[in-house]
């Protein structure tokens, strides 16, 4: 064929999904007072376990639970201008109903301890029902493929899906001290468990070649005359076909190696006149070579140049021959169901200045998470996930800074800015991520909470995320989006023991193009999309 088709895999990527607000690989949405206010990196309260964990020490004493979950929707959507596709749009959606956090903290002194349980990256379930782009242009070049190769066609379907789940469990402890009314300090670790499920398919691949009148497969016009036809069985005929011209030319050539020592110079009228071939021999061995080459005249042609002649025909057959057995085989039913489990641990350091009743200060950095996950494979239709092995998924070290201001005795303005280091991270791609990242993911936000009375607050905020990979990162099944997030909601302080937290929270995502080219396919573009909505509830208790 003219036209060069790549291996139709899969093309499944080791990294998760976020479901919500984070770096490239870390979830921030750790409960339901940041959903009604995404920035609480200074906040002195029972959330702090995750959030601010040296602010603990400041909490007045006694026992403090904080539960919430978080229901999340988000949609995505690929565009590509790949030509020949049946269809350019592809949606899938992310599904979180269940989104659970709790945090456990105990204060007596200077002294709080903490525990929480958190998902800490993924979350949900990405399903895409129609499949990728990727999936589907490894099936759209095979009718301007064939039609390259003198075999007409014009239309293709297949049935495929795609559904991954990602979830990264934490479970955290940490320690606190308050060395004054001013400075505190907190170390903790965090154990994490992940766990990615990859289920997919790429079946039933059909095609529509009419080899009606063609000069040289026109005898199976019959059974391939336009209408669709599954491709693995076409390619299987063809490849059978060919096998059988190859035995066909190599046994010509075989049968003309005898008289290659002493008579390489004579023609097929010579070998004849001496009786070493006989008419039928002649004309079955001229006839194949007017077949192949009408422009060749096999009168003038030495029994040498015949052989070479039959051994590079049958050479180019056999490589015809090899891909179309090839198609075959990429154009069969290809199932991936796969498991990747690992666990890891997470040191985590945090400092807070309480500079005074209304201005508060805090810091935490969480070091880097070297994580690696390992495959349990129960079908891998394309050889990508062999049983056992290692993909690294790190989540990178964390930096957050944050302020909270109380502006008046009812006003309070909240400011925190993350900081991922990315680039000293593993994600397990194929490229170092010198090549992949250009800078590291910041975010940056701003909130505020007004109490209306002893009772009600109510809060809004504003998140902005900023990535810093670049196209070579980017693809249908692992691209990294700058956002836009609102978020606002109230709490009902229903007495001194507990309070409401509820929240919604939307985020738009910045779309991004990215520009394809290659060699052998034609120049075409993608464009990544998303949104995202959540809604929160949670409980605080102090005993």
């Amino acid at each position: 064929m003219k036209r060069s088709l790549k291996v139709l895999v899969f093309i499944l990527t080791g990294i998760p999904f976020m479901v919500q607000a984070g770096g490239l690989m870390t979830n921030t949405n750790q409960s339901a007072s940041y959903i009604r206010m995404p920035v609480l990196d200074a906040i002195i309260g029972p959330e702090g376990g995750y959030y601010n964990p040296a602010g603990l020490s400041f909490l007045q004493d006694g026992f403090y639970i904080s539960v919430s979950n978080q229901t999340i929707a988000q949609k995505r959507t690929i565009q590509s201008t790949f030509p020949g596709m049946n269809r350019n749009e592809f949606e899938g959606t992310v599904s979180a109903p269940l989104f659970p956090t709790a945090y456990l903290t105990y204060k007596q002194g200077p002294l709080a301890f903490s525990v929480g349980v958190n998902p800490i990256g993924g979350g949900g379930s990405a399903l895409f029902e129609e499949g990728l782009p990727s999936f589907e242009q490894q099936v759209a070049v095979l009718p301007a493929g064939l039609t390259d190769a003198t075999i007409n066609t014009t239309h293709y379907s297949m049935d495929t899906r795609f559904d991954a789940q990602s979830l990264f469990w934490g479970i955290q402890g940490t320690a606190s001290y308050a060395f004054n009314d001013m400075v505190s300090a907190a170390v903790g670790l965090r154990y994490v468990t992940a766990k990615n499920t990859y289920d997919g398919y790429l079946n039933d691949i059909m095609i529509n070649p009419d080899l009606r009148g063609h000069p040289q497969l026109g005898a199976l016009g019959a059974i391939f005359s336009g209408g669709m036809t599954s491709a693995p069985e076409f390619f299987r005929t063809l490849s059978d076909l060919l096998q059988v011209q190859v035995n066909t030319l190599s046994g010509v050539a075989t049968s003309l190696q005898p008289f290659l020592n002493g008579m390489s110079n004579a023609t097929l009228s010579d070998a004849y006149q001496g009786g070493f071939l006989n008419e039928a021999q002649v004309a079955q061995i001229s006839g194949g070579i007017l077949q192949l080459n009408p422009q060749l005249d096999p009168s003038g042609m030495t029994l040498q140049q015949i052989h070479g002649f039959y051994q590079g025909a049958a050479a180019s057959f056999q490589e015809q021959q090899s891909e179309m057995e090839a198609l075959k085989h990429m154009t069969a039913n290809k199932e991936v169901s796969v498991t990747q489990t690992g666990t890891s641990l997470t040191p985590i350091i945090g400092v807070n200045l309480r500079l005074s009743d209304r201005i508060n200060l805090a810091l935490k950095y969480e070091h880097k998470t070297p994580l690696t996950v390992k495959n349990n494979t129960d079908t891998d239709g394309t050889g990508l996930y062999p049983e056992g092995a290692e993909t690294a998924q790190n989540l990178p070290a964390m930096l957050s800074v944050g302020g909270q201001f109380g502006l008046t005795d009812r006003l309070t303005l909240q400011t925190g800015i993350h900081y991922y280091f990315d680039k000293s991270a593993d994600y397990g791609k194929a490229l170092p991520n010198k090549e992949l990242i250009d800078k590291n993911f910041w975010e940056a936000g701003l909130g505020m909470e007004y109490q209306i009375s002893p009772m009600f607050l109510v809060s809004a905020g504003y998140l902005r995320t900023q990535t810093g990979v670049n196209d070579l990162y980017h693809s249908d099944m692992s691209h990294s989006l700058s956002t836009n997030t609102i978020g606002a909601g109230f709490k009902v302080q229903l007495n001194e023991m507990i309070a409401l937290n509820l929240g919604g929270l939307y985020s738009q995502y910045i779309q991004h193009t990215k520009a394809f080219a290659s060699s052998d396919l034609p120049t075409y573009s993608e464009t990544y999309d998303r949104s995202n909505i959540v809604f929160a509830v949670g409980v605080d208790l102090k005993f």
